[in-house]
Formats: structure tokens, C-alpha cells, sequence
């Protein structure tokens, strides 16, 4: 019997890493599209932002499982423009696994995802959602958005905007649909902020029940270099490091 199971495990994980990897990339969405929000800025108090179509921007990531008792971490350089999406690995330590089937097969399924996706399939947009109205609480305001379909890059959830509505700084919720057989229950949190006139996802966080590796975590963070070809100027940098360090 415990030939048998040491035979397991590395299928059992494998398996979780190939059900996570689709969890994180389809949580977090492709850059492009997490970065627009699409019609939902029609809701918010001018000045709109402007879209976000480029960027250079140094990204933390994070993996972990409860029942395997693992966890990785990656430091990445990333960037999108009109070529597409490229990364660079500065530094990684923890689990080999993790790294490997999780974290680096992250990036490069967003790689993937830009170069052949639809970054307006996970928009906030109105082809992809129904909005309800604002509500007011702790303040700030929330708006209800339902999906008009399933997939696996919408979320049934609500925007969390600023008490006036001018910013959009998060948005939660559950995916309408499970993105693989070996996960459930995949619940993200995408959060946002202006810097230099520009809405940008700052951090992203996932959790998900995963078939053998029962409740697994991912997250990322965004340190911003350039954004749509410009530096990212001292005060956005500070705006940013505050923001992340609340979270």
C-alpha cells in the first residue's frame, strides 16, 4: 500500500498543478483584459480613465497548497504592447513543483492567452454583464454585476467602487463556471488603481477547492515600471506601494 501511494502522488499533483494553472490564468484574466473596465467606466464620475493598452510592470507571485503543505514564489518582469505579452524570471524559491507545473506555466499560458484569446471576453463590459444599481456601505459603493453567460472568465459577483464612485477599486466574486474538472468553488479578488490617469490591476487573488489539494491559494502583485509607453511617475509609485501594502 505505500508503494502504491508514493505512485499516487506525484499524479495527484500533477493533476492539481495542471487544474490551478487554469485557475489562476482564467481568474486573473490575460493583462488586457484585466486592466479595462470596459462599459462599467460609464458609471463612473469623470474624468474617464484612460485605457490601459501597454505596459512594463515587475510582478510577484505566489502559490500554495493546504494538503500538499507547498508553496512557490516567482519575481517576473512582464510587459504587454502590440507584440503581445513577454516575461522574464528574475528570482524563485520553494517548491520546484509549484514553480514549475504552477507559477512559470502561469505566465506562459498568459502568453498564450493574449497572443490567441479575446481580452473582450473578460471585459467589464455590458456584452458581458448585467449592472445593477449602486448601493452605499462602509464607505463605499457596490454594484451587483451578473454574468449573461457562463464561462470561465466571468465572475458573479459585485464592483466595489469609492464612496463618490469616481474609482473603480476592486471587483469580487465567484466564476460562473469552473474552469477544470479538478477545481470548484474559485472565488477572486481583482483590485485596481488610477496611476498617472490610468486603471490598472495592482493585485489579484484567487482561492479555489482543487481536487487532492483541497483549498489552494494564488496571488500577484504589480510594481509598475512604465505604463502606455510613459514612467510611471514618483507619486503613482507611492499611490501603488500604499495600496499593496494594505492589502
Amino acid at each position: 500500500m505505500r508503494q502504491r501511494t508514493e505512485h499516487r502522488r506525484p499524479r495527484e499533483f500533477t493533476r492539481w498543478g495542471l487544474g490551478f494553472t487554469l485557475l489562476v490564468v482564467l481568474a486573473a484574466g490575460s493583462s488586457a483584459a484585466a486592466g479595462g473596465a470596459g462599459d462599467a467606466t460609464d458609471r463612473l464620475a469623470p474624468p474617464r480613465p484612460e485605457p490601459l493598452t501597454q505596459y512594463r510592470a515587475f510582478r510577484r507571485m505566489h502559490a500554495r497548497s493546504e494538503n500538499f503543505g507547498q508553496e512557490g514564489w516567482l519575481d517576473a518582469w512582464t510587459e504587454l504592447d502590440a507584440r503581445g505579452f513577454r516575461y522574464q524570471i528574475v528570482s524563485e524559491r520553494g517548491s520546484d513543483a509549484i514553480r514549475s507545473r504552477v507559477l512559470k506555466a502561469v505566465l506562459k499560458r498568459e502568453q498564450d492567452l493574449v497572443e490567441h484569446g479575446d481580452p473582450g471576453s473578460a471585459a467589464l463590459t455590458l456584452d458581458n454583464y448585467d449592472f445593477q444599481d449602486a448601493t452605499q456601505g462602509d464607505g463605499e459603493q457596490y454594484v451587483q454585476m451578473k454574468p449573461k453567460r457562463k464561462d470561465v472568465l466571468l465572475l458573479d459577483g459585485r464592483m466595489v467602487l469609492s464612496q463618490d464612485g469616481s474609482e473603480l477599486l476592486r471587483v469580487e466574486g465567484r466564476l460562473t463556471r469552473n474552469p477544470s474538472f479538478w477545481t470548484s468553488l474559485v472565488n477572486v479578488v481583482r483590485h485596481y488603481a488610477r496611476l498617472d490617469g490610468v486603471r490598472v490591476p495592482i493585485a489579484t487573488e484567487s482561492v479555489a477547492k482543487v481536487k487532492f489539494a483541497g483549498t489552494s491559494h494564488f496571488d500577484v502583485r504589480y510594481e509598475y515600471e512604465t505604463i502606455n509607453g510613459r514612467p510611471v511617475s514618483l507619486a503613482a509609485r507611492r499611490t501603488a506601494s500604499s495600496l499593496s501594502a494594505s492589502r
